[in-house]
């Protein structure tokens, strides 16, 4: 197996939109989420909604079939599939829920390949059908300890990724790290310098990296779709398996690294290693 691991976040990185507003605007119910959105956390509204969804007569198999129309790129398929055949570890950190998740994976085809799905648990109530949704990091009981003030409540995932990378099966390897938004910025700073970070460009993280570059250790490589991400995310597996043997770069599609990547204007320095 390669020294990698390769972590994605799931939302707008795996799948093209956000899973938790798929839902709720698919099954009609945006104009109460949008009013009790300023009253709790994100996290504990998703549940609420889950409730109120199942008041108005929406069962479980109405939310899983709005899941599996949820947009995936053929070509980010086509990219797990290849990590995975080259020997990957690939794993899920995500914000969403696990329900959620597992149902678009199945959908297509996508579960067994992925060793580990770090997201919010979700069961489906015994007494009333309806599906519950917890947050990963109780944060009723107390507060995670993140001290970067972007973290939601309900999971830090800066932390989450330290737990991975000590864990036995990633200790060692390297990591490249996939993601869009805010909660994704604090796994980007505990990245090392023979990781990569790849942000969606244009989102969140991204704007959050060009703010100050200088602060992550990792290499920045960024993508904007689903082909851009396939072959980003290749180039640099492709990378470290010449460099775990040694052997020079073979083309261009496998190392081929600018000095700066350039979005709207700005230069943004990336470390490259000789």
């Amino acid at each position: 197996m390669a020294g990698i691991v390769v972590v994605f976040d799931f939302d707008k990185t795996i799948i093209d939109v956000d899973s938790d507003n798929w839902v709720v605007d698919g099954l009609g119910a945006t104009e109460e989420f949008e009013r009790l959105l300023p009253t709790m956390p994100w996290n504990t509204l998703m549940d609420t909604m889950m409730g109120e969804l199942h008041a108005r007569g929406k069962s479980l198999s109405d939310v899983a079939g709005v899941l599996r129309s949820a947009p995936l790129d053929p070509r980010v398929v086509a990219a797990i599939k290849a990590c995975y055949g080259l020997g990957c570890d690939l794993r899920i950190l995500s914000d969403a829920n696990r329900f959620f998740i597992d149902t678009i994976l199945d959908h297509h085809g996508l579960t067994g390949y992925f060793s580990e799905i770090n997201t919010n648990p979700s069961a489906v109530d015994a007494a009333t059908g309806r599906l519950r949704i917890a947050p990963y990091h109780d944060f009723h009981a107390g507060p995670h300890g993140c001290g970067l003030g972007i973290c939601p409540p309900n999971m830090c995932k800066g932390q989450v990724l330290d737990r991975i990378r000590a864990s036995a099966g990633a200790a060692g390897k390297r990591v490249i790290y996939l993601g869009d938004g805010r909660g994704d910025y604090c796994p980007s700073l505990r990245l090392g310098r023979d990781d990569f970070m790849m942000p969606r460009r244009g989102f969140p993280v991204w704007e959050l990296i060009c703010e100050d570059p200088s602060l992550l250790q990792a290499e920045v490589h960024p993508w904007a779709d689903g082909a851009e991400m396939e072959e980003t995310l290749l180039r640099l597996v492709g990378r470290v398996l010449l460099e775990e043997r040694n052997l020079p770069p073979l083309d261009c599609k496998l190392e081929s690294l600018p000095a700066v990547a350039v979005q709207d204007g700005m230069p943004m320095t990336l470390r490259i290693k000789n």
